[in-house]
């Protein structure tokens, strides 16, 4: 008989099968927000929402009335340069050396609707550069919308899990796909989702000397810019850690969503390094009409998938990343709440017998952030995402990441309220009395 839990059994089985989802643990993220809404329509409860990683913090005010000004003023009715705002690109070179060090042309920023154009304007550009190499390297866990770019395009790629090739193993591993000859371009997130490990110096030289070695192009999503909470890069003198430190062969994703809470805007930053916006490859030619990546991406790719980026939100931006140059906003201090938030919500999680996956960095503890991952002993991520729709609560699987942890799940701290904590905690200690 199945044990009583928070959500009736019936209705959760009912939905499940409506849904045509063969088998949920295996289930795209946005078909687990589908079924999540679906379940609590149904049976009334609010679910315990942890699958997705969209911000729950109130947009930053700075951004939201130069739109606003921006609007007044008229630029609704007129197409933005494809390669943005003067504004945006300046402050977007000031930012980057401001916060990470590292010196770019305003010329190299590009705005896009997101990291998540960025990342494909980026894939469709660096695959045509040369005709011999064909896949894309993930450094997994990562984000699985990447890889879905990937097979709408039509795109290779290869994968492997960090987790057991941390430190001085990286190099091997690394150079084991590089050495084919077949890899255009390397690509990982720092901090990491849905892991939130961050790699260290010693990773980062690692990946910025083989690609100096092979020629390849380097990746480097930073959608959680800054939020690696154990270092406040904050403060004058301390940096985000950046692949861009050992390798002028890199290109950055820097989003708007997340440590800016600008999420509804769909706003961000493709920067490419000096050499890599002056780079000329023969074989973009056919497709772009120019040799030169950095005018192949912006009035190639750019143009051909949106033709620019909202031109107020271009405004919103440059006034953020203008007042975090000046040294009058810090971004930090409205983030921190995912911190707290993920060290209370980890902590009642293993007070019930759970476990935190990835939960080191080499010998360091990762830091609270955005994402933390879990498992319970003996139960399958898929058998244990599953298992939670009867509690109330809702995640991903490691599994659709990339990651080898199959045990596992990520779970996403932003839209948690904190008045939800003794519901969850409830649900937790039902799921160990149900499951000794």
């Amino acid at each position: 008989m199945m044990k009583k839990t928070p959500i009736p059994a019936e209705i959760v089985d009912k939905i499940v099968a409506e849904s045509g989802i063969k088998e949920v643990g295996r289930a795209s993220i946005r078909e687990v927000k589908r079924l999540i809404n679906d379940i609590e329509n149904a049976s009334g409860e609010k679910f315990v929402r942890m699958e997705m990683g969209i911000p729950g913090l109130p947009a930053c005010k700075i951004g939201v009335d130069a739109q606003i000004k921006a609007l007044q003023d008229g630029v609704a009715a007129i197409y933005p340069d494809i390669d943005g705002t003067p504004e945006l690109k300046a402050e977007a070179a000031r930012f980057v050396k401001t916060f990470i060090d590292l010196d770019v042309d305003p010329a190299g920023c590009i705005p896009t609707v997101g990291s998540m154009m960025g990342g494909m304007a980026g894939f469709m550009t660096f695959v045509r550069a040369r005709k011999e190499r064909d896949t894309t390297l993930f450094i997994d866990p990562g984000f699985p919308v990447q890889k879905q770019q990937h097979r709408v395009m039509g795109l290779k790629y290869e994968t492997f899990d960090v987790y057991n090739y941390r430190g001085a193993k990286l190099r091997d591993k690394l150079e084991s796909y590089l050495s084919k000859g077949h890899v255009h371009t390397i690509m990982y997130s720092n901090p990491n989702n849905p892991s939130w490990i961050c790699f260290t110096e010693e990773e980062l030289q690692i990946i910025g000397d083989l690609a100096n070695k092979y020629d390849v192009f380097v990746f480097e999503d930073l959608a959680y810019f800054g939020m690696d909470f154990r270092r406040d890069i904050s403060k004058p003198g301390v940096f985000q850690p950046s692949v861009g430190k050992y390798t002028e062969n890199y290109a950055l994703l820097i989003s708007g969503s997340k440590a800016f809470s600008y999420a509804g805007e769909r706003i961000g930053l493709m920067v490419l390094s000096k050499k890599l916006y002056n780079s000329e490859f023969a074989d973009l030619v056919p497709y772009f009409g120019t040799p030169k990546l950095g005018r192949a991406i912006i009035y190639g790719t750019v143009y051909a998938i949106s033709s620019g980026t909202s031109h107020s939100a271009q405004y919103a931006l440059a006034a953020i990343l203008k007042a975090c140059n000046d040294g009058t906003y810090n971004y930090l201090d409205d983030v921190r709440e995912y911190a707290e938030k993920a060290a209370i919500m980890k902590k009642l999680f293993t007070d019930n017998g759970f476990v935190i996956v990835y939960d080191k960095d080499g010998d360091k503890l990762l830091a609270d952030g955005f994402y933390f991952t879990l498992a319970y002993p003996g139960m399958s991520g898929e058998e244990l995402l599953k298992e939670f729709l009867y509690y109330g609560i809702s995640a991903i699987s490691l599994g659709i990441t990339g990651s080898e942890r199959t045990e596992g799940l990520r779970a996403c701290v932003s839209l948690v309220n904190r008045n939800q904590f003794p519901a969850l905690e409830e649900r937790l200690k039902a799921f160990k009395a149900n499951h000794q």
